[in-house]
């Protein structure tokens, strides 16, 4: 006998980076089946738009899911206007792109905060609201290149690769208390951040809405790997398997080893100046603290 979906009506989701692309998609799925969303996202004003475009009763909150202090006081505020948190969904995310020889300390540095550290941050976070209740779901957005390595994004795959071994540990330690733990891996995908990028060969980029509607999927139904589409599963399976010659013909073959580098710059332009600014914003700060750190010691000393 088939599975009966569980419902998600009533349910209180977090989606971090919802003010656009998956995350966005993820709260209208999830809406249109009676959750209550809220979205957090580094971008406050965005985020308050789309909540209010959303409609439903959403909230957009400010969330930089760098800071373990912003992320417990965006959950809480989640609990004090919508109720229990039963699902946190980590997709905040970004991809700078490049060979990894020329990529500099501060795009790494951001790229390991953002992707890694807020996955650990949320996921944590989450795991304290709903061990005491025994129940509730954990949803990691990694990446197929959380299973595989493509050139042009090593520090990218990196953080992707841990986000799926995190999420398989914490799996581990939870399943048997009632939580669940989704690891959502997708292809290229039509977004801003997938701007410019390359197709795998019989592999088109998908929709925001097709993410979306796999982890509405995954909610329903408890399913742990989650990749979209479903039968790229199946080629990320058989690395595990295959010789390593093998493996690396069905890259060439599947021209997966062009997808980070054959890039359309033209297109891909507003995603890597919004980027460049993060990045500099970032790194700025870090000089900030370790001025105000070495002034501080220097008037204790």
């Amino acid at each position: 006998m088939a599975k009966a979906p569980k419902s998600v009506a009533g349910q209180v989701v977090a989606i971090t980076g919802g003010a656009r692309g998956i995350g966005r998609a993820t709260a209208a799925a999830l809406i249109s089946q009676g959750a209550r969303v809220a979205i957090g996202d580094i971008d406050a004003g965005l985020a308050a738009q789309t909540a209010q475009e959303l409609g439903s009763g959403t909230i957009g909150l400010p969330l930089d899911v760098t800071q373990r202090e912003s992320f417990d006081e965006f959950l809480t505020e989640v609990e004090s206007r919508l109720g229990p948190l039963e699902v946190l969904i980590n997709n905040a995310g970004i991809m700078p792109l490049g060979t990894f020889v020329d990529e500099d300390d501060a795009t790494a540095d951001r790229l390991i905060d953002i992707n890694l550290k807020g996955v650990i941050f949320g996921s944590k976070l989450a795991l304290k609201r709903f061990l005491p209740r025994q129940r509730g779901h954990l949803v990691n957005i990694a990446s197929t290149a959380g299973k595989s390595g493509f050139p042009g994004g090593a520090t990218y795959c990196a953080t992707k690769h841990a986000v799926v071994g995190l999420s398989e540990a914490i799996r581990q330690e939870v399943k048997d208390v009632g939580i669940g733990v989704s690891i959502v891996m997708p292809i290229v995908v039509n977004t801003e951040l997938g701007s410019g990028l390359a197709e795998a060969r019989g592999f088109k980029a998908v929709e925001p809405e097709d993410v979306a509607n796999a982890i509405v999927e995954a909610l329903q139904f408890g399913r742990v790997d989650v990749y979209v589409p479903k039968r790229i599963g199946s080629v990320m399976r058989s690395q595990a398997v295959l010789p390593r010659r093998v493996v690396d013909g069905i890259g060439r073959f599947f021209k997966g080893d062009q997808v980070l580098t054959n890039l359309d710059h033209a297109k891909r332009a507003a995603y890597e100046a919004r980027m460049a600014e993060t990045i500099a914003g970032d790194s700025q700060a870090a000089q900030d603290d370790q001025t105000h750190a070495e002034e501080t010691h220097a008037q204790v000393a």
